[in-house]
């Protein structure tokens, strides 16, 4: 099969698109015939192999040990291990896995549902990381209820699109901050209010929010929390993927004991149950994936590049 391969740490320029075996599954797992994955900030992670603290978690030290980088798919059940019973050849599937930069993965079954019928394969390989980023992040993190402000900084990126339409499913007030470009695509997915920061600066607005969920930009934590209420929830991630967004949680872990509003920070963690609620979301048309542009496979490196840049409207989706 084809797939896109790293043998060394370094640019997108490592990855070299080779002829390699078909992975061969265990019994809580299937083989997926990949028809699309997409980029995230993590998996350039994967790919530098930086910040240093990857290599020493187990990504490997000096070499990557999963050669194939690639955390989205979405595509067709080729075949199932025992164990995972509940899926069947020929099924469409979307989740989460390592090596979806190939013509085949294996996926663990606690990682794989059933594929949204109102989806494509590319708008379901968009989805699976960026979206549970965000539902855990609201849902579960800030515990956003019905009628609460929520303030999406950086809404025109990967995790951002989603995190607009999720905080209205749950019911919130919602305002995105995004250049002048995307404003009308952000009210287009749900924003109530949509702030462009080359023309107004939301701290300087006098509007205090229950929530701020900062995912890009340049404000430094202590400045965001002048637009929070006393008692609002400034919920951090680094979903420019850069080492700013990992200095600014770090700048807001310092200051937050001196605070009364809460600092939250914290790792997605893929599951089904996620998946599930996600599934049910799209299928009901609360939430829609954003696709900015589509690589094919052996245009790899060019997709993680386009996305180091850190202007995407919405995901990037590579097609296998």
């Amino acid at each position: 099969m084809k797939a896109i391969v790293q043998d060394i740490y370094g640019p997108p320029d490592v990855l070299q698109l080779k002829e390699v075996d078909k992975p061969l599954i265990t019994d809580d797992e299937a083989l997926v015939r990949v028809r699309a994955s997409s980029v995230n900030p993590a998996d350039w992670h994967f790919i530098r192999g930086s910040p240093f603290l990857l290599r020493l978690a187990g990504s490997g030290l000096s070499r990557p040990k999963n050669p194939v980088p690639g955390l989205d798919v979405a595509g067709v059940v080729e075949a199932v291990g025992k164990n995972a019973t509940q899926l069947r050849p020929g099924e469409e599937v979307f989740g989460s896995c390592r090596g979806a930069y190939a013509e085949y993965a294996r996926v663990a079954k606690k990682h794989l549902l059933p594929k949204p019928q109102n989806l494509t394969f590319e708008q379901a390989a968009a989805v699976p990381l960026a979206a549970t980023t965000a539902l855990q992040g609201l849902r579960d993190q800030a515990n956003v209820q019905a009628g609460q402000t929520v303030l999406v900084i950086g809404a025109s990126g990967g995790v951002g699109t989603f995190a607009v339409q999720i905080a209205k499913a749950l019911g919130a007030e919602v305002t995105g901050v995004c250049s002048t470009r995307n404003v009308e695509m952000v009210r287009s997915i749900g924003a109530d209010h949509v702030i462009d920061y080359t023309q107004a600066d939301f701290v300087a607005g006098g509007q205090r929010y229950d929530l701020i969920f900062q995912l890009a930009g340049t404000h430094a934590p202590s400045e965001c929390r002048r637009a929070l209420k006393p008692k609002g929830t400034l919920l951090l991630c680094s979903g420019d993927g850069r080492l700013g967004g990992i200095g600014r949680i770090l700048a807001g872990m310092v200051s937050s004991p001196f605070v009364s509003q809460r600092l939250v920070t914290w790792v997605a963690t893929m599951n089904n149950e996620d998946l599930a609620t996600l599934a049910e979301l799209i299928e009901a048309g609360k939430v829609k994936p954003v696709i900015d542009r589509t690589y094919e496979l052996r245009e790899t490196p060019a997709a993680v590049r386009y996305l180091e840049e850190g202007h995407t409207r919405g995901k990037v989706v590579i097609t296998v």
